[in-house]
């Protein structure tokens, strides 16, 4: 049966060429971008390189100390609080201390380039899988005797030192420090903004001042646990090594810090409007997507409803006569949908045929430095449930109308 549904489905396609290209081009078109934005969502949101791990990540982002006098404080970690107390959570794994890629001032044959610097402890390099392609990490004992040592990226490599093939060894200057090469990492996209950078050093190379003991600084946390079924456990532990945090009282009496996996991160930060309450937004978050999805389908689902419907009325009297000989609603529902559905799937082939030159364009045009978007499984598998739901979406009400219609009137008309 399925069969001939298909035979009929094509033969329709056929007939009617002008309202084929119509809907194949509006359902090519929007699925096409479905595709886009779910390849994008896939790139900032799954485990890639560097960060392969985040099945087992934990992510400590910032401290906000408040009091009820209205005092307000927020911002990242300080060298100080990661060594007072993140570091008391290392039993269950490992912790990466590093700032966020800085620009720095470098030059080259009187020429200035900037060098974006992130700086970093000696487990950032256990917790994130950066691949070297020359020379290798610093380690603690390298960081504690204070040596001026440096890891690139390629592109790093090739501004400062052209297309030399091997460069450990070799010494770089920005502002005016001169560091001694001893690793070269593979290129990370500046998408992924806790990863990317074009320099590495030492965290001791920041320009904080050490010797204090304020709580605020330039740092974040990542911790790399033993087992994923460790991560309740540290998040508790967490939560009560805060309440041992010593604070000025005279300015503040209450400091929230969280160690949220890389979705609630992101979902606390950008979608949690009450920073005063556990709230982390992920309810909210997949909310407003599924909102803004269903949304972004209707227009078009809309237009595919109006053409549907003028496409049963021109074929009244096909439906007419199955009906006279036996055929009931059911199976004449049955078939429309199917031949929609059918319709929707070769449109989203055309639309993965489009997403795929959109892909390979923008990997090409260098718009975002190292952006590499894939069509994997995963969004194969969501975009076929979107040309699923369009189908049935489009396909569900003009079916129920053709069904409803009468023998005689349908028969009459030409």
């Amino acid at each position: 049966m399925l069969a001939n549904y298909f035979k009929i489905a094509i033969a329709v396609l056929r007939r009617k060429k002008f309202f084929t290209f119509i809907n194949l081009f509006g359902i090519s078109f929007t699925l096409s971008i479905i595709i886009l934005i779910t390849a994008f969502l896939d790139h900032f949101f799954s485990a890639s390189y560097p960060d392969t791990n985040r099945d087992r990540e934990l992510y400590i982002l910032d401290i906000k100390m408040s009091s009820v006098r209205g005092n307000l404080f927020k911002g990242q970690m300080s060298a100080f609080y990661f060594d007072r107390y993140v570091s008391r959570l290392q039993p269950y794994g490992k912790i990466a201390m590093a700032s966020e890629p800085k620009p720095t001032n470098a030059y080259v044959n009187n020429k200035k380039i900037t060098i974006n610097t992130k700086y970093t402890n000696d487990q950032f390099w256990d917790v994130f899988a950066y691949m070297f392609v020359e020379g290798k990490p610093y380690d603690k004992q390298q960081i504690s005797s204070g040596q001026k040592v440096i890891v690139i990226s390629e592109d790093a490599r090739r501004s400062y030192f052209g297309e030399e093939e091997q460069v450990v060894g070799k010494f770089i200057e920005t502002d005016n420090v001169r560091y001694r090469v001893i690793g070269v990492v593979k290129n990370v996209p500046k998408t992924l903004r806790y990863n990317y950078a074009d320099a590495f050093l030492p965290y001791t190379e920041a320009k904080e001042n050490f010797a204090s003991r304020s709580l605020i600084g330039p740092f974040l946390g990542t911790i790399l646990a033993n087992t994923k079924e460790d991560l309740p456990r540290i998040r508790d532990e967490y939560r009560q090594v805060l309440g041992r945090v010593q604070l000025d009282k005279k300015e503040f009496d209450h400091i929230q810090s969280y160690a949220d996996p890389y979705l609630t991160m992101f979902t606390r930060q950008t979608v949690a409007l009450n920073d005063d309450t556990d709230d982390t937004g992920v309810v909210k978050t997949f909310t407003v997507a599924g909102i803004l999805f269903l949304l972004f389908l209707l227009l078009p689902t809309l237009n595919l409803v109006n053409v549907n419907i003028s496409r049963i009325y021109e074929r009244a009297s096909e439906i007419g006569i199955r009906k006279a000989f036996g055929a009931s609603s059911r199976t004449l529902v049955s078939q429309f949908i199917i031949e929609n559905i059918i319709l929707t799937l070769i449109g989203g082939i055309i639309g993965v045929l489009l997403a795929l030159v959109a892909i390979y364009v923008l990997n090409k045009s260098e718009l975002i430095d190292n952006l590499h978007l894939a069509i994997n499984f995963t969004v194969l598998l969501y975009s076929l449930l979107a040309c699923l739901l369009f189908g049935l979406l489009s396909g569900v009400y003009p079916a129920w109308r053709m069904s409803k219609m009468n023998v005689v009137t349908a028969l009459k008309t030409n």
